[in-house]
Order: C-alpha cells, then structure tokens, then sequence
C-alpha cells in the first residue's frame, strides 16, 4: 500500500489542471490546496477515492452552471427575437417611412458597438452577477416603455440602450463560458452557446401570433423573457470570473493578411441587420398575415442554424475563399428568389427564404475560419475581435442602406439590396482569389460563431492559448 500520491491520481489531477485553479474556480467546494498533500502524508489509501468522488462532485456543478447560463441565453435571445420584429411591425403599422424605420432599428445595433466599450468597465466595477441584473432591468425598462412613447427619436434612444444593455448581458454569459470551459470541451460549448443563440432569435418570431401588433401585450411578453433570464444567473453560487482581455488585431495588418475575412464580416453586418430589421416589413407589406410573418422570419432563422454544420463540411473540404465566393453569389440568387415569389406564391417563397437564411448566415463562420488561416494561432482572438468590430460597424449602417432601397422600390427593396451587396462580394471574391498572390495558410477546423460579445472569442477552441493549456494539462 503506497503512502505517495498514485499514478492515476497524478494523471486525474493534470487532466482537470492545477489545484490552484480548482480552488480559484469552485470556491464554494470542499477543495483545498492542502488536498494535494492528503496524498503524501501517509493517509489511508482510500482517500483517492474521496479526490474521485470531489472531481464528481465539481463536473455536476459545472454542468448545472453551464445548464443556467444556456438557459438564461435561450431566454433572452427568445425576447430579443420578439423584439425586433415586433417594433419594425409596429412602426410601420403606426405609418412610419422605411428610413425612419431603418434609422430607429439601427440605434440596436449602434448600441452593441458602443457596449462593445462601456459595458466591460462596468462588468469589472460591480462584478458579474450585479452587471447583469443591471443591463437585465435596463433592457426590461426600455422594452415596456416603447408602447406609452411612440415617437421616432424616443424609439431610437431605446433601441440604444437595449443594444447596449444586450452587449453587457452577453459580455457576462460569455465570460462564465469562457472561465468554466476546459480546453477540449470549448468547441462544444461554442456549438452549443451558438445554437442557444440562433434557437432563441428563431422560436422568438413565434411569439408574433399570440397577440395583436397594435397591443402592448408583446412588449410585455418580451419583459417577462427578459426577466426571466435573470433567475438562473443571479441563483448561482459561482464567483465572478475574470472578464478576458480582448485586444483587437490592427485592422490594416488584418487587411494586409486576410482582406476578404475583413470584408465578409462587414458584409454580413451590412445583410444581417437589414434582413433582422425590415424583414418583417416586408413580408407584412408583401401581403402575409402576421401568422405567416411569424413563419418567415423563423424559418429564416432557423434554416440558418440547421445549414451551419454542412456548410461547415465544405468549408473544411475545400477552398475556403472558393466556399465564401459561392455561398455569397448563391445568397444573392436567393434573395433574387425572394423577389420573384413575393406576393405570388407562398410555398416558393418561404423555400426561397430558408434557402437565403442558410446561405447568409453561414458567410460569417466562414470569413472567421479564412482569416483564422491566415493568422497565428496565438492571433486568433485579436482578429476574431477585429471581424466581430467590422461586423458591428456593418451593421449599424444595414438598416439604413436597406431603408433607402425599400422608399425607392417598395418592400422588395430591402432584398434588391442584400442581392446587390451579396452579389458584389461575391465577385470581389472571385476576383481578388485570382489576382492574389498564393499564400501560406494553416487550415483551422470551422467553428460555428455567433457574433455576439468580443469575450466569445476567448472562447475559441483553436486559439494556441488554449492549445497549449490543453497540452499541459493532458501532458
């Protein structure tokens, strides 16, 4: 019987890190440092059995932590989904001009690039769990005032600070991700976090049925969602995790290395806010009831989930630029589909938009993992935060852009514009792969990315930061 620490012990200890970093991570566990000398001071040989049954013990927590935070994402992401389509609904049901719809659904998504630099120094002043009842009540307060002031410039300063208080609320989820994760389990939990995601924003269109646009019921059932997301953070026993530092890559070194992974996060910023914004102007103003609203925008969404793994094969198979330039140009026949079935037949245009939600929504992944192989490893967080900076400023002007086409065309204008700005991408594309020079890449596996916070990057499976962790851990 040996009085000294056992080999399968040692092996378990390295797997789950450094007792220092148990100790820093689960605090409010029975797990000391003096555990490591439970094993070298002649205690019986049972007490390896006591270390098995605490490392038990320390999975089912992390587990139940992981289990609120994905919760309280799915919840929040229900209400957030709600919410853009109820307001563009009723803005236009109350007789705004699509630029003024396009203008006041923009302050969302100028609100996420500004929390993108207010929120973290409030997340790291009053910790995490206070941050995030903070931006929760902010949101909730905004969200049930916009039906007692319906005035342009009133909206406008609320879709602000929702966008703000939604890039605090996502900051703090994803640094608990982020602290909780072990390094071979971080692409999972980023599947995982960007299905909460795009399930949240999908099953949310429902939602439109249940009342009158004209009411102020949906706000309110936006409220309760908001509301409700709080419960499973603010129960947590957890400490506050260190919010990450997340410095961005210099956007004209990135430009130099990657200029279409740079381009392709401001173009999905420009199709992706638009299509979030005014999608469900057009389908209302095409001729579909609200029922059917509610169907064509979660279809959208939804198909752009479901399509993410595929297209994720293809991008691992083949050129990736190859991958970008094809699905930008197909995302634009898609969008010249829509057109062409919009107020004639309804099977073909939802097919046509589930079609162009797939494709869309995918483009992002795939500049991430193309600029990825053009950089380091130990560079792949700073330009992930570059592409998700780009992406932000995309989206602020999306909305406005698509305004303008839809006053001068009607309600299709809003998809001759993603065709238009999708198309020209394509074919930039196609012709910078044939006039660039070859370049050395290190191909990165596809990572389904929401783009969320700058803190989700830390979370990358690939960056060498966490490469190297993993090593040592498994060494």
């Amino acid at each position: 019987m040996s009085t000294g620490m056992h080999a399968s012990d040692l092996k378990r200890l390295k797997r789950w890190s450094k007792l220092s970093q148990l100790k820093r991570m689960y605090p409010d566990t029975i797990i000391h440092l003096d555990l490591l000398n439970l094993f070298s001071t002649g205690k019986p040989a049972g007490q390896p059995c006591f270390f098995a049954q605490r490392l038990q013990a320390i999975m089912l927590y992390t587990l139940t932590l992981f289990g609120a935070l994905f919760v309280a994402t799915l919840t929040l992401m229900l209400g957030s989904g709600l919410l853009g389509s109820t307001l563009s609904l009723r803005l236009s049901a109350e007789g705004f001009a699509a630029p003024v719809i396009g203008v006041i659904m923009s302050g969302f998504y100028i609100g996420l690039t500004l929390g993108t630099f207010v929120c973290p120094a409030i997340v790291r002043r009053v910790g995490h769990i206070r941050a995030f009842a903070a931006f929760a009540a902010v949101n909730t307060a905004a969200t049930l005032l916009y039906p007692l002031f319906i005035a342009a410039p009133i909206w406008f300063l609320f879709r602000l600070l929702t966008g703000i208080s939604m890039m605090g609320l996502y900051m703090v989820v994803e640094s608990w991700l982020n602290n909780r994760t072990e390094p071979r389990m971080r692409g999972r939990v980023f599947s995982v976090y960007m299905t909460m995601t795009f399930l949240g924003l999908g099953l949310g269109q429902l939602f439109l049925n249940v009342r009158d646009i004209g009411s102020s019921d949906l706000f309110l059932i936006v409220g309760i969602c908001t509301a409700l997301c709080l419960v499973p953070v603010v129960l947590t026993r957890s400490i506050h995790p260190d919010l990450p530092e997340t410095a961005s890559m210099q956007l004209n070194q990135l430009l130099r290395r990657a200029p279409m992974g740079l381009l392709g996060a401001l173009v999905t910023g420009l199709i992706a806010s638009a299509f979030y914004s005014l999608a469900p102007v057009f389908a209302q103003q095409s001729g579909l009831p609200i029922a059917m609203v509610a169907r064509f925008m979660g279809l959208t969404i939804l198909c752009g989930l479901v399509l993410q793994w595929p297209v994720g094969l293809l991008s691992d198979r083949f050129d990736r630029l190859q991958v970008l330039a094809v699905l930008a140009l197909l995302a634009c026949v898609a969008a010249e589909l829509i057109i062409l079935t919009a107020g004639r037949a309804l099977v073909l245009l939802l097919v046509a938009s589930g079609l162009y939600g797939g494709l869309a929504f995918t483009l992002y992944p795939v500049a991430v993992a193309h600029t990825n192989d053009r950089v380091d490893n130990r560079e792949i967080v700073a330009a992930s935060s570059s592409l998700i900076l780009c992406y932000g400023l995309g989206a602020c002007l999306g909305p406005l852009g698509a305004a303008v086409f839809m006053a001068m065309l009607g309600p299709t204008g809003l998809y001759v514009y993603i065709a238009l700005v999708a198309g020209l991408f394509g074919i930039t594309v196609i012709v910078h792969q044939r006039l660039e020079k070859p370049k050395v890449e290190e191909p990165v596996p596809y990572t389904p990315v929401p783009y969320t916070s700058r803190v989700i990057t830390s979370i990358h499976p690939y960056s060498e930061s966490e490469s190297k962790e993993d090593e040592e851990v498994s060494g």
